[in-house]
């Protein structure tokens, strides 16, 4: 959104500003709420990293957008008018850029705007998926019953997202551990053994002479050794940001052992979610699939979903689109039980039983992983102890043959 810079006179006195608003309806709307009269606007060419930094102020956390769909639902729901509840919401917010976009929607709601596009004018804090369901919601004249099924919806992909990343945390600490541990030992332990090496006057075992070859490296360039670590990390975030980069993590996950079957899953999961959600609320199936195509993070998935939609269009069934794909993306469960929903009417209701039973299975299987994972992560462990101890055990050996 583009930056401008205004004056405007309130209460007899002269301001001037310089704001980030959708458009300049939203900045005279925004001045003439607070009983502002504008005297000039001039729209600002802004750096893409100053939009960046001005976006990252005033993003919400998830969490945070889930109570707001909560509190605003039931606010509507006792009566109160979308305006009135927007001024409650913002009055009990404490964060200030969080109060301001707030202040900023009832402004524009106030001015005659509709919620839903009013919400538009934030992307990165309000979702195509959540805008969309408010607007279903609006259209419907349920728009208490869509807040509450979009806060739901969220509140159940967070928990998805958290117990994934859960299962990762767990390796993630031990492999960083112990790479820790080895690079202490080589910059402080093995020299004292090689000092005592270099004293038995003897010929060191390969393994040995590997040890002590990577210890001196690391404790004669320890800032460079530092430096390389942090540009070979930084490269590969970047990377993975990168359409390749997320490809080929795409294609990994889909062909990675124990992962692959999981990945599926997930995708199942977030799918029926999504579209039990939005179907529930009134959003026609064609938007539903083009929307939950939008939240899905795996290309393939989106692909698939893409082509699915253009099917629907000519008149196929979701299921039969769904079915039909290449590499068995979906498994045949989520076909079956599509078909059933369709041949019986009740679709949303066969989406909502196929999110919850594979949110079921993820959530078991990624406690599984974690009990897969712990002895590998031991027996890897003891391995990396095991070379080490040979390889300063060696030249003992040698040296009892060297007296024989």
């Amino acid at each position: 959104m583009p930056f401008y810079k205004y004056k405007y006179i309130k209460d007899g006195k002269e301001f001037e500003e310089t704001k980030e608003f959708s458009d300049k309806a939203a900045l005279y709307l925004a001045l003439r709420s607070n009983n502002g009269s504008i005297i000039s606007v001039k729209e600002m060419g802004s750096p893409k990293i100053s939009i960046k930094l001005f976006s990252l102020r005033k993003k919400m956390k998830s969490q945070q957008v889930i109570i707001f769909a909560k509190n605003l639902s039931v606010m509507i729901d006792a009566g109160l008018s979308i305006s009135r509840a927007l001024t409650v919401l913002s009055k009990q917010s404490k964060n200030k850029s969080q109060t301001a976009v707030f202040e900023n929607i009832n402004a524009s709601v106030s001015g005659g705007e509709t919620l839903s596009k009013s919400l538009e004018a934030y992307p990165d804090i309000f979702s195509n998926l959540f805008v969309s369901m408010v607007k279903a919601g609006e259209e419907s004249g349920k728009l208490s019953y869509s807040l509450r099924i979009i806060a739901d919806q969220l509140e159940k992909s967070q928990s998805l997202s958290k117990k994934i990343k859960g299962a990762m945390i767990y390796p993630a600490v031990i492999v960083s551990l112990m790479l820790i541990i080895g690079i202490v030992l080589m910059i402080y332990m093995v020299p004292t053994l090689t000092s005592t090496f270099k004293g038995l006057n003897i010929v060191l075992p390969l393994p040995t002479r590997i040890i002590i070859a990577i210890s001196d490296f690391l404790r004669g360039n320890i800032f460079l050794t530092l430096a390389a670590i942090f540009v070979a990390v930084f490269s590969y975030i970047v990377w993975h940001k990168t359409k390749n980069g997320k490809n080929t993590s795409d294609f990994v996950l889909l062909h990675m052992p124990m992962i692959k079957t999981m990945t599926k899953e997930v995708n199942a999961a977030r799918t029926a979610r999504t579209l039990s959600s939005l179907v529930s609320s009134g959003v026609s199936i064609l938007s539903a699939i083009g929307i939950t195509s939008d939240v899905l993070q795996n290309h393939y998935f989106k692909d698939l979903l893409n082509s699915a939609s253009k099917k629907v269009e000519t008149g196929e069934l979701l299921s039969q689109s769904l079915s039909d794909s290449k590499g068995n993306l979906y498994p045949v469960f989520v076909g079956e039980m599509l078909a059933v929903g369709e041949e019986t009417g009740k679709l949303t209701e066969m989406l909502d039983n196929i999110a919850t039973y594979y949110e079921t299975e993820v959530d078991q299987k990624t406690k599984d992983l974690s009990t897969i994972i712990e002895p590998f992560l031991m027996i890897l462990m003891g391995i990396a102890v095991g070379i080490f101890a040979i390889a300063m055990m060696l030249p003992t050996y040698s040296l009892v043959d060297a007296i024989q």
